[in-house]
């Protein structure tokens, strides 16, 4: 009987894990950050005191053995999804949060959130901020918010930025934001999947 019990509970506990695996989001959320503008001080154990944060959420599409950008005219529109601009990202609009003004492309962006859309064009990428505002849970009767980037029309751009785009020597199988090339003065954004890299220079402002 005892036997019995435990293949029964060991079976039940199997259930459960596949259950939970089966929940799992196909696309996680992922994070990027850097902290800038501060200094370590002369502590016995030092520590980054003074700095300000960049940060990116978005959702991490796995590649799947997908293609994902297309040639000729389906070039970006298995990303896109059926919306005009690609999310960079998954499900929830892409998000930027600043706490110091950026410089990109000769254009302020203030202190504060954003959404962060790409324009695709084969050989042609266009980074953008925007002051869209981003749903939390789609919500297709609310238009003063998106869901990814349907509905997203360039009325509220902040700032638009050719990105530079190069190959990778690797195929990168979850997408992936990043700061690259970072000093106190600014760096880069970069987005790489597959074997695309994307990026784009920003600078701290006053």
């Amino acid at each position: 009987m005892k036997r019995i019990a435990l293949g029964a509970a060991l079976g039940l506990a199997v259930t459960a894990l596949v259950a939970v695996a089966q929940e799992r989001p196909a696309s996680p959320r992922g994070t990027a950050s850097t902290e800038i503008g501060g200094k370590y001080n002369n502590a016995a154990e030092p520590v980054y005191v003074g700095g300000k944060w960049i940060e990116i959420t978005y959702g991490r599409p796995i590649k799947r053995g997908r293609d994902l950008w297309g040639a000729g005219p389906d070039y970006g529109q298995m990303v896109n999804a059926g919306a005009p601009v690609w999310r960079a990202g998954a499900d929830v609009s892409t998000r930027l949060k600043t706490d110091v003004p950026l410089v990109i492309n000769n254009k302020p962006v203030p202190r504060g959130e954003y959404s962060l859309f790409i324009d695709l064009k084969p050989g042609s990428w266009t980074f953008i901020v925007s002051s869209w505002a981003a749903q939390t849970n789609f919500d297709p009767s609310n238009r003063n918010a998106l869901w990814g980037s349907f509905n997203y029309t360039p009325a509220k751009d902040v700032v638009r930025a050719p990105m530079a785009l190069s190959s990778l020597p690797y195929s990168v199988d979850e997408l992936t934001w990043s700061f690259v090339d970072m000093s106190n003065a600014g760096g880069k954004i970069a987005i790489m999947w597959d074997k695309q890299m994307a990026s784009v220079p920003f600078k701290v402002g006053n």
